[in-house]
């Protein structure tokens, strides 16, 4: 019985993809970070998995500037940032990582600086797959990622 679960049993889970590899974050959120190249300060986005699909949850920054989202909710915090609370949900969350503003991926348990192991400029996608619970036991998680370099 537990053999034919492993099989049958599919969870809703993050799937990381780039060039040479994929990963799944098995928690239901995650955050994305980096330095606005403008304003030169951290940016941060949190995205989740709520109903199945991939939700951008909350967005926070120093400063308003020129593509800041006027429309949405703005969370009191204390923090120095301003946080306001989105929900869109997305198909997919293409991201291109930069050595430049530093791209980080955080999770509950991991800061990932994506910079230092992703090629610069390469394509990491986000996306909510069903994934059977053989694929997540058998596949690399995103600690694996820190025991690989950058391709030359």
């Amino acid at each position: 019985m537990l053999l034919l679960a492993i099989f049958a049993i599919k969870i809703p889970t993050i799937q990381m993809t780039y060039m040479d590899g994929s990963f799944y974050l098995t928690d239901k959120s995650f955050e994305i970070g980096w330095i606005h190249s403008v304003e030169k300060e951290p940016w941060y986005e949190t995205y989740g998995i709520e109903k199945g699909d991939l939700h951008l949850t909350e967005t926070k920054f120093k400063t308003f500037g020129a593509g800041v989202p006027s429309d949405k909710e703005v969370i009191r915090s204390e923090d120095g940032f301003i946080h306001m609370s989105i929900h869109e949900k997305f198909e997919e969350l293409r991201l291109t990582v930069s050595e430049n503003t530093k791209t980080t991926l955080y999770t509950e348990k991991n800061t990932i600086p994506l910079y230092e192991f992703i090629d610069n400029h390469e394509t990491v996608i986000f996306r909510v797959e069903k994934t059977p619970l053989w694929k997540i036991i058998r596949g690399e998680k995103i600690d694996e990622i820190k025991k690989q370099g950058k391709s030359t």
